[in-house]
C-alpha cells in the first residue's frame, strides 16, 4: 500500500533506500542523509562509531525541534552509548536507534501521523 497520500504536503518522504544512499523527496543523497519533515540534508559523519553531540547539532537547532530523532545505523541495530543518547535528550530530542530500513520506515509513518520525528540515516 502506498502511504504517500497521508504525508502532509510540503513535508520531507524516504522514498528509496539501500547500500550507497538515499532518495528523499525526489532528491538523491550519496552516503549519510539527515532527514527533518521541512528539508533534508547530507549529514557528514564517518560511521556510527564516530557519531558525538556535534553530530545532531542541526536537529538540536531545528524549529520546531522534533521530539524524537530515529538513527539509521546501517543493516544492523548498534547501541549508541547513553552519555549521547543523554546529552541529546537535555535538548528534549528522544534518540531511538533501529537498522537503517526500519528507521526509513518508522520515519514516513511517524510523519504521516503528524509527530514531530526526524532521521539521522547512514546507509545500509
Amino acid at each position: 500500500m502506498d502511504v504517500t497520500p497521508l504525508i502532509p504536503a510540503g513535508r520531507q518522504i524516504i522514498e528509496d533506500y539501500g547500500p550507497g544512499g538515499f532518495k528523499v523527496s525526489g532528491i538523491q543523497f550519496d552516503g549519510p542523509v539527515l532527514v527533518l519533515p521541512e528539508r533534508s540534508q547530507a549529514w557528514e559523519v564517518e560511521g556510527f562509531g564516530a557519531l558525538s553531540e556535534r553530530s545532531f547539532d542541526v536537529v538540536i537547532a531545528a524549529e520546531p525541534r522534533p521530539e524524537l530523532l530515529l538513527v539509521g545505523s546501517g543493516q544492523r541495530i548498534q547501541l549508541m552509548p547513553s552519555r549521547l543518547r543523554q546529552a541529546v535528550r537535555a535538548h528534549g530530542v528522544v534518540i531511538e536507534v533501529m537498522d537503517t530500513g526500519a528507521a526509513c520506515r518508522t520515519y514516513n509513518v511517524l510523519l504521516g501521523e503528524g509527530r514531530r520525528v526526524a532521521a539521522a540515516l547512514l546507509p545500509a
